[in-house]
């Protein structure tokens, strides 16, 4: 409990889900988003993304290095909650109920491609897509066509696709005006289930080494978030452990 105060003085105060995903509220609406190595880098310089991890409802921790952080400040054992097993829990519980998901982001291809699947792998769900134009920020104009095709379908779940932290930030500020229970950012997993990238094989997901697995499969695309990053969280971590024990040797 100590450990725990004294961190949180620090300001690691990320409130992380640590239950099971069938154990998720339904009587409100509510935001999911992930937080990794990278993400957690990132929100340290950009106030904005940090204040969307922070006021979401539920913070999975999707990545080896914050389950390991996680061990190292506070000694908790915790799992690893991924988006893809957030994806999946929701397919097949809605699937179940005839419920309705809607994917917003990527590309028509792509899009396409999950359309595809989902009709012949969870037959009972109603699907609806819109991919928004491929630029850094969105127009008002933009914004409103996205939250029109959503609220037009009322999905019970809502998949976003932007890419972090494009698609936190946008969660967090159209929440309010967003009709669907579930608002999820999940970023790569539209792009695994469409299979137009592959996710690392069950060697690199059981030896905890997905990163590796995702470096290796595009180097060019991921050097910086692993090679360069990675190192970046690890001083991170470290400098907290540093000033938690600090302060509990004062």
């Amino acid at each position: 409990m100590k450990n725990m105060l004294n961190l949180k003085r620090i300001g690691l105060n990320y409130n992380l889900y640590l239950k099971k995903l069938d154990e998720l509220p339904f009587d409100s609406k509510i935001v999911i988003n992930t937080i990794n190595q990278y993400s957690y880098c990132i929100a340290q310089k950009d106030p904005v993304f940090r204040n969307a991890l922070k006021s979401c409802d539920i913070l999975l921790p999707d990545g080896d290095g914050v389950v390991l952080a996680e061990r190292l400040l506070t000694g908790k054992k915790i799992n690893k909650i991924s988006g893809t097993d957030l994806h999946l829990y929701f397919l097949s519980s809605l699937n179940k109920k005839n419920g309705k998901c809607f994917y917003l982001g990527s590309s028509e291809e792509t899009l396409n491609k999950i359309r595809i699947k989902l009709s012949k792998e969870y037959p009972n769900l109603k699907v609806g897509t819109y991919a928004p134009p491929f630029k850094p920020s969105f127009s008002a104009d933009d914004d409103e066509q996205m939250i029109n095709a959503v609220n037009e379908f009322k999905p019970d779940a809502l998949f976003i696709g932007l890419t972090a932290p494009k698609q936190e930030k946008w969660s967090q500020q159209f929440k309010d005006r967003v009709d669907a229970k579930y608002i999820c950012s999940i970023g790569a997993v539209f792009d695994f289930y469409a299979e137009t990238v592959k996710r690392p094989g069950k060697f690199f997901l059981k030896y905890k080494l997905e990163w590796m697995g995702r470096l290796l499969s595009n180097p060019s695309r991921m050097w910086k978030r692993y090679l360069y990053y990675g190192p970046i969280y690890i001083f991170y971590i470290l400098k907290i452990r540093f000033l938690a024990h600090s302060r509990e040797t004062a």
